[in-house]
């Protein structure tokens, strides 16, 4: 095997790969990355067995040459060093051959380094899944869809089911839902007509997978698609294979957890209010939960307050846009109340409470898609 490949892309494709091998795996071959290189180009693989990447480097597009001088071939080089060698290459062109015996060299400029490589054959083949459960979105709308949901997962593994987000497709509409049982975030969105006949619900993909997948994708407006099956999930996009397990069990059944009515309804400007819930948590956050008071007042006031008896207290006034309904003092988790409005993403935003120990929503002010719900805290 060998080729010459320009040092960018091949460390924009290794660090890719990076985001799914872990030391810590039982099969020792996946502690390395596979190179596969043939005449269209380089492919590198790493996979944990829970999440694999395949990044794919094509040899000519566009008019640029991006691998060169190709006598096709593969290997597994380790992964503990090869990203580090590929990092402080001097030159902007590598070259990277393998003898009989597998020994590797990669060479730029006047450095050369030799590591040991193991057998490419050893390394799992790759499950290549087609399914009739595929469709497309733009990639810009599935990162959207991640950022407002993902950060509701739990962190705890005492239910499994719960560390990941559920993904239902129902009547042409796609739904995110994530929720630790403290607070849930979901957000809908219509598909387009590819995605009309589909439906299942009980898909729930691993935040640690979608994290992960919205670290790689770049911003743009292509389109990924997106395959499903009993238990995995392949994003794939031009030059980028992302495949995931699914984890197992049923996802609780959240629609009954949200109030269909609301006794006080707060509008106001999301920024002032994620700004002085900031300020309150300052002098809130030796008590657990980093708790937070929301009084409302006469005359469009809501007073937001965070105490802590060691170290003193906090008190704010704010003006909302309006307040429709009854009084209302509440108090929540500061942390949780700022990842809702940040996850928002509307600069107006509508507070729907039902009493001081109800669960309370959080959506934007025209927009049905997004929501985010929130269980308050007792605190007296």
């Amino acid at each position: 095997m060998k080729f010459v490949i320009q040092r960018d892309q091949l460390m924009e494709s290794v660090q890719h790969v990076m985001k799914a091998i872990s030391s810590r795996t039982t099969i020792p071959i996946l502690t390395g990355m596979k190179l596969e290189v043939s005449e269209a180009g380089l492919k590198l693989t790493g996979s944990d067995s829970d999440i694999s990447i395949e990044s794919f480097i094509p040899a000519e597009e566009d008019g640029l040459v991006y691998v060169e001088n190709i006598e096709p071939g593969s290997i597994v080089l380790q992964a503990k060093y090869f990203p580090d060698i590929v990092r402080k290459l001097p030159q902007n062109t590598v070259e990277i051959l393998t003898d009989d015996h597998r020994n590797v060299t990669i060479r730029s400029g006047n450095a050369e380094f030799h590591l040991n490589g193991q057998d490419a054959e050893e390394y799992p083949q790759l499950p290549k899944l087609h399914t009739e459960d595929s469709f497309e979105l733009p990639i810009d709308l599935l990162k959207e869809l991640i950022r407002q949901t993902v950060f509701a997962v739990s962190s705890s593994e005492t239910r499994p089911i719960l560390t990941g987000v559920n993904v239902k497709i129902q009547d042409g509409e796609l739904h995110f839902i994530a929720t630790d049982s403290h607070r849930l975030a979901s957000r809908k969105l219509p598909l387009q007509e590819s995605g009309g006949s589909l439906a299942f619900d009980n898909v729930v993909i691993p935040g640690k997978s979608l994290t992960e997948l919205n670290k790689i994708l770049s911003d743009s407006d292509d389109t990924i698609e997106i395959n499903v099956t009993d238990n995995q999930i392949l994003f794939r996009t031009k030059h980028l294979y992302f495949l995931s397990r699914l984890l197992d069990g049923n996802y609780p059944e959240t629609s009954r957890l949200i109030p269909d009515e609301s006794k006080t309804i707060v509008k106001m400007d999301t920024k002032e209010l994620l700004q002085s819930i900031d300020r309150a948590s300052l002098l809130a956050r030796e008590n657990r939960n980093n708790v937070v008071r929301l009084i409302t007042k006469g005359g469009n006031q809501i007073e937001i307050n965070g105490n802590s008896p060691e170290v003193g207290n906090v008190v704010e006034e704010v003006e909302a846009a309006s307040i429709e309904g009854e009084e209302l003092k509440i108090s929540f988790s500061a942390k949780y109340m700022m990842d809702a409005l940040k996850a928002v993403g509307t600069d107006q935003v509508k507070v729907e409470f039902t009493g001081a120990m109800r669960p309370f929503l959080i959506r934007p002010i025209e927009d049905e898609q997004i929501l985010q719900l929130i269980l308050p805290v007792r605190t007296y």
